[in-house]
């Protein structure tokens, strides 16, 4: 594997690159409550910059139908130009007239951002007409939005069609770590939480194999529970997606490699949080944990291995009395990281709860692409790593 790494070209003085990244970030009241995908991409902004390229941003934010003003790039550029301490001039347009003159009339290093382009609707059909126009703007095109390189999208896919592509420098990151998982050094443990069964699956059989163990908590765990017949109670589940379940078990058992809680936390009917074995858990109860047999046991498992994967949190820890069991395999994790074992995290959820512990930075590397991690590492086709990545 070969990747296009912005280090290979030489020439950036007067280019103008189109940088697509991913600042589709939370909001709160109208300002931003979570810089973390921007401070990603401030070391192939400033690269850029430095190297004098001329350079116009490009983004998503939310999932707007149409024009939403309250989804303008408006907001990010100007927090993005207080990050950089440079100044960052928001064009209100992206393909128009207002677009190609504000590309035409870029200097050495300065920057200009466009408007989102989800209002175009163009982009979310991967149409080669708007990505053409989009191409017209710029010289070069560089991803460093790895978050989004799962989905067929102009500004993500068909791009790369019309310009030279590179890998901005998170991007690469990204993609290095995670080969890491898929070429592990073993024993490979991975730990695997959240609920849609459809998402995680394809993850399950790739690193099935490779995988010393594989330990589940969360609504995918009580999915699995319901189907060996465990009482499961009102517990979070994928019914829907029970099927896909069929491949990990021989006969009626689940193929060893597979481990599940053997306690859990689960919260009453009168709404108090209760520890149970698994066969004490009642019609009226709902999992929201896993139980402290449970930490335990995989615990003995993590600080075993080489190399450790963690996506999914293991119950509600949003939730005070069911926050214990996400926070203890995290905190272990961390504790086996960076030297002892090679440990990878992602996911929203997940990079949250990790957080928590404040151990986030004993971790080798934490992914915040989420869906793009899970469909890189199941071995799904990657669209926007297309031509960056051979």
């Amino acid at each position: 594997m070969k990747i296009k790494s912005l280090q290979q070209k030489k020439d950036w003085q007067g280019k103008k690159v189109l940088l697509r990244v991913n600042f589709d970030i939370p909001q709160k009241n109208g300002k931003i409550s979570g810089d973390y995908r921007l401070l990603a991409a401030l070391p192939t902004i400033k690269f850029l910059v430095e190297k004098k390229a001329r350079l116009i941003i490009i983004s998503h934010w939310g999932r707007p139908k149409g024009v939403d003003k309250s989804l303008s790039t408006r907001a990010l550029a100007a927090y993005l130009q207080k990050l950089l301490k440079q100044k960052v001039k928001h064009i209100p347009d992206i393909i128009g007239d207002k677009a190609q003159k504000a590309t035409k009339a870029l200097c050495d290093g300065e920057i200009i951002f466009l408007e989102n382009v989800r209002f175009e609707e163009a982009e979310k059909k991967n149409d080669k007409k708007f990505a053409k126009k989009l191409a017209s703007l710029a010289d070069v095109y560089v991803n460093e939005a790895f978050s989004v390189c799962h989905r067929q999208q102009a500004s993500v896919s068909a791009i790369t069609e019309y310009l030279p592509a590179f890998a901005g420098l998170q991007l690469e990151d990204e993609v290095k770590h995670l080969q890491k998982i898929l070429k592990p050094i073993k024993p490979l443990v991975v730990v695997m939480g959240g609920s849609k069964i459809e998402t995680k699956i394809p993850l399950i059989k790739q690193l099935y194999k490779p995988a010393s163990h594989i330990l589940l908590g969360g609504g995918l765990a009580s999915t699995f529970l319901k189907k060996i017949g465990v009482e499961i109670g009102r517990s979070l589940y994928d019914a829907k997606n029970n099927k896909h379940l069929n491949q990990f078990f021989v006969g009626k058992k689940i193929v060893s490699k597979i481990i599940l809680p053997i306690d859990v936390i689960v919260k009453t009917v009168k709404g108090r949080s209760q520890h149970r074995y698994l066969e004490n858990v009642k019609k009226s109860d709902y999992i929201l944990d896993i139980g402290p047999e449970t930490i335990f046991l995989f615990s003995t498992y993590i600080k075993k291995a080489q190399t450790i994967v963690w996506n999914g949190p293991l119950g509600k820890f949003e939730e005070a009395p069911f926050k214990h069991g996400t926070l203890a395999i995290a905190s272990i994790i961390a504790s086996r990281s960076t030297g002892k074992a090679f440990g990878l995290v992602g996911g929203g959820e997940t990079v949250a709860a990790l957080k928590m512990t404040k151990m986030d930075s004993y971790v080798d590397w934490v992914s915040t692409a989420g869906g793009a991690m899970l469909s890189y590492l199941g071995g799904e086709k990657m669209p926007g790593l297309k031509n960056i990545i051979y």
